[in-house]
């Protein structure tokens, strides 16, 4: 992969904002800042946020096993993800390659980017990639490919078999969005990243972290896609409130990881239960936090729940979904209503 010749030529000759907070790094020293128009009474956040996160960075590579500097947060995933379009497509000329069904926003953001979104279908009949199928609709404009894995709304991941080929035989970059690896028995491809420099992955605090109110995603890539990235980054994007909280959560890891525990147990005993109820005609095997499942009439089944007070989620419009709900694993009491209701139907 020539990393040069997929940036697009507008991002390579940009002079990037400098932000007071950039121009003096070390803004946690004790010093009377006068230098970015604050306000200088203190409530706690009145000064602007540490533009880089640091202090979370920091944190994320001692756990992780990376190196700081091959770490990007965003305002969420979709913010980090549309910064890889910004960067690396150019609109109305390049493409990208998604396999539905999988997370709606690749394609969102790619119209929203004026690039081709190129759909290659999972298989049928275990949505795995069609590395041929994929490998064929690649041109020289081909610029990513996006693979969710542990996949959404299908909950499987995919196979590693799959994901070698691809990186190995495009030239792009192959956008691994991994939102759901800390529920599944696989391990994540971060060690993979030294290998395989056109891997970047996805991961982010809203799952098994349980900040999804903070809007804190996470980008890791080799330390030259992240400085590219940065130039494009708006200044500011994650506030001192949310880079506080994740901090907390990172400190905290036994919390996480007995929530986890909790959510993979529930997740079994309720795979059991949805066999005792007669209109659900499949269970699809998951390595994340949901579960999709296969009913005589989704639409019919989604609104009786809800005259029950249980919001679920109607997959059947994307392809290869049609009569799924997608169902997340909630807590051991909310399980068991939803089983009661499911179970009256």
């Amino acid at each position: 992969m020539n990393l040069d010749k997929l940036i697009r030529n507008n991002i390579k000759t940009m002079q990037p904002y400098s932000s007071a907070r950039d121009e003096f790094k070390d803004f946690e020293q004790k010093m009377i800042f006068l230098d970015a128009n604050e306000s200088p009474f203190e409530n706690g956040v009145n000064r602007y946020p540490d533009p880089q996160q640091k202090s979370v960075k920091r944190l994320l590579a001692d756990q992780k096993g990376v190196h700081a500097n091959q770490i990007l947060l965003g305002n969420g995933s979709d913010e980090v993800l549309d910064l890889l379009f910004r960067v690396f497509c150019e609109p109305n000329r390049d493409n990208v390659i998604t396999l539905p069904p999988t997370y709606g926003m690749y394609g969102v953001l790619a119209n929203l980017n004026a690039v081709e979104n190129r759909e290659v279908l999972l298989s049928a009949d275990d949505f795995q990639p069609q590395t041929e199928v994929i490998l064929k609709t690649i041109d020289t404009n081909t610029k990513m490919i996006f693979l969710c894995s542990p996949n959404n709304p299908t909950g499987n991941s995919f196979s590693k078999e799959s994901i070698v080929t691809l990186i190995q035989y495009f030239n792009g970059l192959v956008v691994l969005d991994e939102a759901y690896i800390d529920f599944s028995e696989n391990e994540s491809w971060l060690a993979k990243l030294k290998e395989y420099p056109n891997l970047v992955i996805t991961q982010t605090f809203s799952k098994a972290y349980g900040l999804a109110g903070i809007r804190m995603g996470i980008l890791y890539a080799s330390a030259e896609i992240i400085s590219v990235l940065n130039k494009i980054k708006p200044p500011y994007n994650l506030n001192n409130l949310s880079q506080q909280k994740a901090l907390e959560v990172l400190t905290e890891n036994k919390t996480t990881d007995d929530r986890i525990t909790l959510i993979k147990a529930e997740k079994k005993v309720l795979l059991k239960q949805l066999l005792e109820v007669k209109f659900i005609q499949k269970t699809y095997p998951s390595e994340a936090n949901y579960i999709l499942i296969k009913v005589d009439d989704a639409h019919k089944r989604y609104n009786q729940l809800l005259e029950k007070g249980i919001v679920v989620r109607n997959r059947s419009n994307q392809p290869l979904c049609k009569n799924c709900l997608r169902i997340s694993i909630g807590t051991p009491e909310e399980n068991q209503l939803l089983i009661n209701a499911l179970k009256t139907l």
